[in-house]
């Protein structure tokens, strides 16, 4: 029987690549107080790492979690922004047609 994989939210990755890299704890302690694999854990603390090479330059992962969440959310409003705009225009201009056709 296969096991089902588990899914991590983009926050709950930096969290815990937070309390490595920020807080200095052990990669195998983390893991195991979150109860997930050493080696995934691992492996988002390599690409945290290179991604941010210059420790001193470096963002805190929680923080670009939410920067990247919020990056998101801007990119999905402007998109229905625009929607919104052309529909209004659409509306507006079958109005116009309506009242000249009497």
């Amino acid at each position: 029987m296969t096991e089902k994989r588990r899914q991590f939210s983009p926050q709950f990755k930096a969290e815990a690549v937070q309390m490595v890299v920020g807080l200095g704890r052990s990669l195998a302690v983390v893991a195991r107080d979150l109860e997930i694999n050493p080696g995934t854990l691992g492996n988002w603390v390599k690409a945290w790492r290179e991604e941010n090479p210059d420790p001193a330059t470096a963002t805190n992962p929680v923080e670009a979690a939410r920067v990247a969440e919020m990056e998101s959310e801007i990119r999905r409003l402007r998109m229905e922004n625009e929607f919104l705009k052309k529909a209004a225009l659409q509306s507006k201009g079958q109005r116009n047609s309506a009242v000249e056709g009497r």
